[in-house]
């Protein structure tokens, strides 16, 4: 078999670019038309869907795409922003918490509306809700595969 034809290439080249592609599409309405980066969003989501709306900076690190070096440039951002505040890590001298605020959490809850009327053009408008629990589902088993980081960061108990 041609290696240049497997299935497989063809199977992660979609995923790529339909991700980069939706990523793409959804910063640009996002920004547009709340004034927010996906970027800032998402971390602003995570935060706010996490027990006591805060989380360790090497967890928030372990959560997304960011390389430790970014987060922190990021969350320096989002804290000259008033969005988030950093606190000290009483278990880890040498950690922080990232802690959302309670303008960051007015900004996240302000921009999700829109947010999901994006995500429902571009995304979930195509799928039926069967298709779209699959695809949840899937792609969870392939993030715990490549990410356990991720998996191990996730807090556990229900966002207050």
């Amino acid at each position: 078999m041609d290696r240049l034809s497997d299935d497989r290439l063809t199977l992660v080249g979609l995923l790529i670019e339909s991700t980069t592609a939706l990523r793409a599409q959804l910063d640009r309405r996002l920004e547009r038309d709340v004034g927010l980066p996906l970027q800032w969003f998402e971390l602003l989501l995570r935060l706010a869907r996490s027990p006591g709306r805060h989380l360790r900076m090497s967890d928030l690190a372990a959560q997304t795409s960011l390389t430790p070096s970014g987060l922190t440039r990021a969350i320096d951002r989002l804290a000259h922003a008033g969005l988030v505040e950093r606190a000290p890590c009483p278990s880890d001298k040498r950690g922080a918490y990232a802690v959302l605020t309670p303008r960051g959490l007015e900004r996240v809850t302000g921009a999700a509306g829109p947010h999901l009327d994006h995500v429902d053009d571009a995304l979930t408008s195509v799928l039926t809700a069967d298709e779209q629990a699959l695809l949840a589902t899937l792609l969870r088993k392939v993030r715990d595969h490549v990410n356990p980081a991720a998996v191990a960061a996730i807090p556990v108990g229900p966002a207050t």
